[in-house]
């Protein structure tokens, strides 16, 4: 069994390393514009020691104790025939994949094998020569595979402690080949991404691995219908149109729509989106909450302060979505961490291209985390600085670097501008448990690692970038958002506890005038705001309100299994397999039952249905991307 495992992982890393090779080298115009075969190669040994590892670790785990049994021998000659033929079956599929799909088999590969019929119809029909170049290979592979695997001789007896020994150290390789890294977080496919073209991203894979990866992921895909009850497509999309106000677009992608600002610019403007870590409004003076935010509150007195904002969930990439993408919260998982939304799926850095703009990720900690940065180059964004690029910096906790370094980081930037408008969203790490920061910052209320002593660290670092900012030539060219991504400890005994999605959010910078606006709104009203505030004019899908127009009277989020839909003071639950109900709310935390609505259910119900349907129908997209889906 041990030279078997021995004989599989050396094959298998030949027949994975030849096969990115080739298709790096088919493609090396592209390859060459991104930075060369080194990330590739890089990327695509850690990606299949991981792969590798989960095929062959459990029989050199048990060779020492099962490996001098025949039966043994043989069972694992053909588990690893048969792992072979998987790996080189993926393989060979992906030339034709990627020439159809641009991207290495994934989520679709999958989804194809629910329609045999058509799919090897359609193959037979259109692709007879590369069917039968493909079966000649896969011969020749499984062929060569019986000889490595089919004849296996029993290996010599070890002494009882030789086994232990070697049981031990096996472990703990296989381990670190899975896990990937010694960081905090284990490989994904977002790890290896290096670049803006999804295509190469996907080439450091393996396409077992990629596919795999993909059918995990389809857990989080939950079917909105299943949970709160169905509404028949056109009656979807209808109710959604005309909530937000929107004429019908295209059938395939049906909230596409121009918008055109109310007001031109002289100058393109830059945008910065500050998306500050669980700060709700529970900790900002100014919305009524306990004071901890003098930094923010002051700014407040000269932005357009929205005092009714709305998160539309309870976790970062929730917020993310809304934010960069303008995407309505569901019951599946965000669309950062979804395999059909890793690229061609609208963002705000998509339409900003269009307009000649650098978008950029700046993050303290690390940026695959949570599958960030696979999807943000994947969609639009041009380069991403996370913890590996800050230079030396002030302080590194259990989530990367300080507020403070994030924001020197983007000061940097700002700074040195290129020769065309930017897009930056940057990410805010310390108001986090373990509640890390430097000290010597602000004086500390009791034990420092609080939350509350963290968002005084957070409000601290935020003022002092904003003191430079002011000072600085990019003031009057840059539109900056601050916005939370969610709210800290959210619970409650309410069915969904709104107090806990209250949150800041303020725009200002470049001519923008201050004003306090007390309307409800959501956080995917904000990028049709901010295009607006901009004078970009474009076509989108997003189907939250431009705040320069009429608009804000309903907010949406997912809290868990339910999900709530309040519009002026009714607010809407949804909870699994259970009817809606609706009560009259009154902030903070007064809810008076009332009876339903059943139009406002409805458009509750469309509401929750309609991005999971825009999800599986990538109708979240642009006309020039749709055609690459």
């Amino acid at each position: 069994m041990r030279h078997l495992s021995l004989i599989f992982i050396v094959s298998s890393l030949f027949l994975l390393t030849f096969s990115r090779c080739a298709l790096a080298t088919w493609q090396w115009e592209r390859v060459q514009q991104a930075g060369g075969l080194l990330p590739i190669l890089k990327g695509g040994l850690r990606i299949d020691a991981n792969q590798i590892a989960i095929l062959a670790g459990i029989p050199l785990l048990l060779s020492p104790w099962l490996g001098h049994f025949p039966l043994a021998v043989a069972i694992t000659g053909v588990w690893f025939q048969i792992a072979w033929f998987l790996l080189v079956l993926l393989e060979v599929s992906t030339p034709q994949f990627i020439h159809e799909y641009d991207t290495r088999p994934n989520r679709l590969y999958v989804e194809y094998l629910k329609h045999p019929q058509e799919v090897f119809g359609m193959l037979w029909k259109g692709y007879k020569l590369v069917i039968g170049a493909a079966l000649i290979v896969l011969g020749l592979l499984a062929w060569l595979a019986h000889g490595m695997f089919a004849h296996g001789s029993p290996d010599a007896i070890m002494a009882w402690w030789q086994s232990i020994l070697f049981s031990l150290v096996a472990a703990a390789l296989i381990f670190l080949a899975i896990r990937g890294t010694l960081k905090h977080r284990p490989i994904n496919p977002s790890t290896v991404a290096y670049c803006g073209d999804s295509m190469l991203n996907s080439l450091p894979l393996n396409s077992l691995y990629s596919v795999s990866y993909a059918i995990y992921s389809m857990k989080n895909e939950r079917s909105a219908a299943d949970i709160y009850g169905k509404l028949a497509t056109e009656d979807i999309n209808t109710i959604v149109l005309q909530s937000a106000a929107l004429p019908a677009g295209p059938t395939d992608i049906p909230t596409l729509h121009s918008q055109i600002p109310l007001q031109k610019c002289s100058r393109p403007l830059n945008l910065v989106m500050i998306v500050q870590e669980s700060l709700g409004a529970q900790y900002v003076g100014n919305l009524g909450g306990s004071g901890l935010t003098p930094e923010l509150d002051e700014l407040a007195r000269s932005a357009w302060n929205f005092t009714r904002a709305y998160a539309t969930g309870t976790r970062s990439v929730r917020g993310l979505e809304a934010v960069t993408a303008g995407f309505p919260p569901t019951a599946s998982d965000a669309v950062l961490r979804l395999s059909g939304a890793q690229s061609n799926f609208f963002t705000l850095a998509q339409l900003l291209k269009q307009h000649g703009y650098l978008s950029r990720f700046i993050y303290g900690g690390e940026a695959h985390f949570d599958n960030m940065k696979s999807f943000f180059l994947g969609n639009g964004f041009d380069e991403l600085h996370d913890r590996p690029s800050f230079k030396d910096p002030e302080f590194v906790g259990t989530w990367g670097a300080s507020d403070e370094d994030m924001f020197n980081k983007l000061h940097e930037l700002l700074d040195q501008p290129p020769a065309q408008p930017t897009f930056t969203l940057a990410f805010t790490v310390s108001n986090h448990s373990p509640w890390e920061y430097p000290s010597g910052r602000i004086a500390p209320d009791g034990n420092p690692a609080t939350v509350e002593n963290t968002v005084r660290y957070a409000d601290w670092a935020m003022g002092r970038f904003f003191e430079q900012a002011r000072q600085s030539q990019y003031w009057q060219d840059t539109v900056f958002l601050i916005v939370a991504d969610h709210d800290a400890r959210v619970g409650g005994a309410s069915l969904v506890p709104l107090r806990h999605f209250h949150i800041p959010a303020l725009i200002l910078g470049a001519d923008v005038p201050a004003r306090r606006d007390d309307r409800l709104i959501s956080q995917i009203d904000l990028p049709p705001t901010l295009l607006s505030i901009m004078g970009v004019a474009g076509e989108h899908p997003m189907i939250g309100r431009d705040l320069t127009r009429a608009g804000g009277d309903r907010a949406m989020m997912q809290y868990g299994e339910n999900y709530g839909y309040l519009k002026n003071d009714q607010l809407i639950v949804l909870e699994p397999h259970k009817a809606a109900s609706q009560y009259r709310y009154t902030a903070p935390a007064t809810y008076v039952p009332e009876s339903l609505d059943e139009e406002l259910a409805r458009e509750a119900l469309a509401h929750v249905l309609w991005p999971n349907w825009a999800y599986r129908n990538q109708a979240y997209t642009l006309p020039h991307l749709r055609q690459k889906n």
